[in-house]
């Protein structure tokens, strides 16, 4: 049974992003080591643009021989591939066109002017290639992320997985077709539950007070539909990386603000 959440708390968003781009690179290479390949999955959003351009400015970025890094994404806007509304475009800008990132094998979601005819047939197609991407060690139908980075919206919805809406009940498969999304634009694909409890650690990443609420909601137990960010855990590891501002709304703790604390269905010190 995967392990309940850790929280670590930073104390600004700049630190935030630091840290979680460290993680990054320790991860992967430890990967690498074991398994030859790594697989990396990302989502968008501010916080993760913070953490792709600390990701190109750590000199641990060296550590990981990117033409053996796969990357794959958990969600995507189902828009035309040069629109400024895709997820991968900021991530390309700042870490993909550049050295060594450039080197790193992408499998960016399917465009709404790529060669699927639709929505549904997109979105498959991802599953399809999820599949053909496996690692030989891999045992089921998609790769074992071995770090699977996660944001947070205010509602807390994760990915393409919105509260009470059809996305969060729909278990048709590991990659999901999302219509009428509450966050424009309405067309997505996403990885449903199940496609994100593929990755080995799941990593949470929030900043900033509009997202304590969330923050609070999802690690207080709530249920998935209504909270979607409650609901993936990772197969070996679930990690909460925000900052002060995001830990606003969590039970207080003498040492809250420490970057070592942990969330294991309570506040503990790490030392």
């Amino acid at each position: 049974m995967p392990a309940q959440p850790e929280l670590i708390i930073q104390a600004s968003a700049e630190s935030l992003a630091t840290d979680v781009a460290v993680r990054v690179m320790s991860t992967l290479a430890r990967a690498q080591q074991v398994r030859g390949r790594a697989a990396l999955a990302l989502t968008a959003g501010s916080i993760m643009e913070q953490v792709w351009s600390a990701m190109a400015a750590t000199p641990s970025r060296e550590s990981v021989d990117w033409s053996r890094v796969d990357v794959f994404w958990a969600d995507e806007r189902y828009v035309p591939a040069d629109s400024p509304d895709r997820n991968d475009g900021p991530a390309n800008r700042l870490l993909f066109s550049h050295p060594p990132f450039k080197d790193a094998r992408l499998f960016p979601m399917p465009a709404s002017d790529g060669p699927f005819a639709n929505l549904d047939d997109a979105a498959a197609g991802y599953a399809e290639q999820l599949s053909a991407a496996r690692r030989s060690d891999d045992p089921d139908e998609l790769p074992h992320f071995d770090v699977l980075l996660l944001g947070v919206g205010p509602d807390g919805h994760c990915a393409s997985l919105f509260p009470e809406h059809p996305s969060a009940y729909d278990e048709s498969g590991p990659v999901i077709a999302v219509r009428n999304s509450p966050k424009p634009p309405p067309l997505r694909i996403s990885l449903s539950f199940a496609g994100l409890a593929a990755a080995n650690e799941i990593w949470f990443v929030a900043s900033g007070a509009g997202k304590a609420r969330a923050v609070a909601l999802a690690l207080s137990g709530a249920g998935r539909v209504q909270v979607p960010s409650a609901g993936p855990r990772g197969r070996f590891r679930t990690l909460w990386l925000v900052d002060r501002d995001a830990a606003a709304g969590l039970p207080r703790h003498p040492t809250a603000a420490r970057s070592s604390d942990r969330w294991a269905g309570r506040h503990s010190s790490t030392g």
